[in-house]
């Protein structure tokens, strides 16, 4: 079920960054995340990356070194959601969301205002590359919650379903 609801999810994820979309409101970190909580090590980054490679594809590849951050990112959600497997209260779920977005932020916006020419490189023109990131900051948060609770959500649901449809299945012992 595992991998069904991961190709699912990947070609989700795909189709969905590349119809219009706002600025950041894209499931990359919440695939990222559900495979690091479901998928076996090996499977749980290849999805992240794979979505990513696909769809940029189409999209588009920019600065090789910009890429390597986002990608890393998404490898690094992976790995917070690895850890949040004991875990899968809806609560802990939306912090560890909040986490991975939050750290996206900080590590993406570091790097154009450290490898690109857009900010002085200056205390204040790093504070201006977060300042101005601040809306589409927002849009990650707000695209990581919501797909993160649909994907987790689904796989949540369909697994209940499955279960209980089995309880109704077996006759019960006389």
């Amino acid at each position: 079920m595992n991998l069904i609801f991961g190709g699912t999810f990947l070609l989700v994820s795909i189709i969905t960054r590349l119809i219009p979309h706002a600025p950041n409101v894209a499931p990359i970190a919440a695939l990222a995340l559900w495979a690091g909580v479901y998928l076996p090590k090996r499977w749980g980054w290849a999805l992240p990356i794979g979505a990513m490679l696909a769809s940029d594809l189409f999209v588009g590849f920019y600065d090789l070194r910009l890429m390597a951050t986002v990608y890393g990112s998404f490898i690094v959600t992976v790995g917070i959601g690895r850890v949040l497997r004991r875990w899968k209260d809806p609560s802990i779920l939306l912090a560890g969301s909040l986490v991975a977005s939050t750290f996206f932020f900080l590590v993406t916006n570091f790097a154009v205002w450290l490898l690109s020419s857009w900010y002085p490189h200056t205390p204040a023109g790093l504070m201006l590359s977060y300042t101005l990131g601040l809306p589409f900051f927002r849009n990650t948060l707000l695209g990581d919650l919501l797909y993160t609770g649909a994907f987790f959500g689904a796989y949540q649901g369909f697994g209940y379903l499955i279960r209980s449809k089995r309880a109704v299945a077996t006759p019960a012992p006389l």
